[in-house]
């Protein structure tokens, strides 16, 4: 019996020596923790705000799963465009071996059902956000790279691939979800500059897309508020109003989204006001968005029916490190 015992205490000890040696090789401390796993959704209604799931899609419509190319742990952050009778759509790919976000792409004839293309934009940074919209029949897109402190303009050259920089819009900030919209001749861009805190919301003018851009003379027009502030999708115009996209980042990251209808807009003025004072989308109980949803694209189908790309977050454990170097 003591032998039996003595076995078992060297067996913990060596085991505790290799876990100890192997921290102190990785410099970093392992720990359980549980994170939100986003994942791609499609919602219709009559109007942007107010969408729902429709019966005859079965959400989620894009998952972590359905990405084929490489190791993916979600998907999130979805933009939708039409060309001719294909849609696309655009999104981050959370890439489980590096740790950053890629821009992955997937097609639908009808905006419901989806097939998952490959990655078609990838850099030694994180992407996310793959903000993409048309002009002058030609294709951009801005994904969020506020790793590099900049906003980034990429320009297709074949769409869904061949992405390549056309120009550098902004610098000197960790920008996040740089959201543009071409408004009384004149481009405005919409860009969280309080990243981790996510309650500043900058505003920048220009009057071609390429720039040069000024900062808005009521910039930050959101502060110290991060129910209101980080943008959660597409800048539209819904009913001859201008509308944007909050989402809310408190207590937790990624919760729900609010609309603001834009009511002043001009180089030198800015006002707003909400749209509701309840959430355009909001966690929907334990299934796929049951615990948060931070991001819709809306487009018009026609005037009583809108489509919109949306993501939702379920709540799963993960193991992480704790690095001291």
């Amino acid at each position: 019996m003591k032998s039996a015992k003595n076995t078992v205490r060297l067996g913990l000890f060596l085991g505790c020596l290799v876990i100890a040696v192997s921290i102190f090789r990785m410099g970093a401390v392992p720990y359980v923790t549980r994170e939100k796993r986003w994942s791609i959704g499609i919602y219709t209604g009559p109007s942007p705000f107010k969408l729902h799931a429709p019966r005859t899609v079965v959400n989620p419509v894009l998952s972590a799963r359905d990405v084929s190319d490489v190791p993916a742990k979600f998907v999130a952050d979805p933009f939708m465009i039409r060309k001719d009778s294909t849609w696309y759509m655009f999104f981050e790919v959370l890439n489980a071996n590096s740790g950053r976000g890629e821009i992955g792409f997937a097609t639908s004839s009808d905006a419901r059902h989806w097939r998952y293309g490959r990655i078609v934009l990838a850099e030694p940074f994180h992407l996310s956000y793959p903000y993409v919209f048309a002009f002058e029949n030609q294709y951009y897109m801005i994904p969020e790279s506020g790793e590099t402190r900049s906003v980034r303009l990429y320009k297709s050259e074949d769409l869904p691939g061949r992405w390549v920089l056309a120009a550098t819009l902004l610098t000197g900030s960790a920008f996040v979800d740089s959201s543009v919209v071409r408004y009384a001749e004149k481009w405005f861009l919409f860009t969280e500059t309080g990243p981790y805190i996510n309650d500043t919301l900058g505003l920048y003018y220009a009057d071609t897309l390429a720039g040069p851009w000024q900062e808005h003379p009521k910039s930050p027009i959101v502060t110290n508020a991060p129910h209101t502030s980080r943008p959660a999708g597409r800048v539209l115009t819904a009913n001859g109003k201008l509308v944007r996209f909050a989402q809310d980042d408190s207590p937790s990251y990624g919760t729900q989204v609010f609309a603001f209808e834009i009511t002043d807009l001009t180089t030198a003025t800015y006002q707003e006001h909400p749209v509701s004072e309840l959430p355009i989308l909001s966690p929907g109980g334990d299934g796929w968005n049951g615990k948060g949803m931070h991001h819709l694209d809306a487009q018009m189908v026609d005037e009583n029916e809108w489509i919109a790309c949306v993501d939702g977050a379920q709540r799963d454990w993960a193991l992480r490190f704790y690095s001291w170097r």
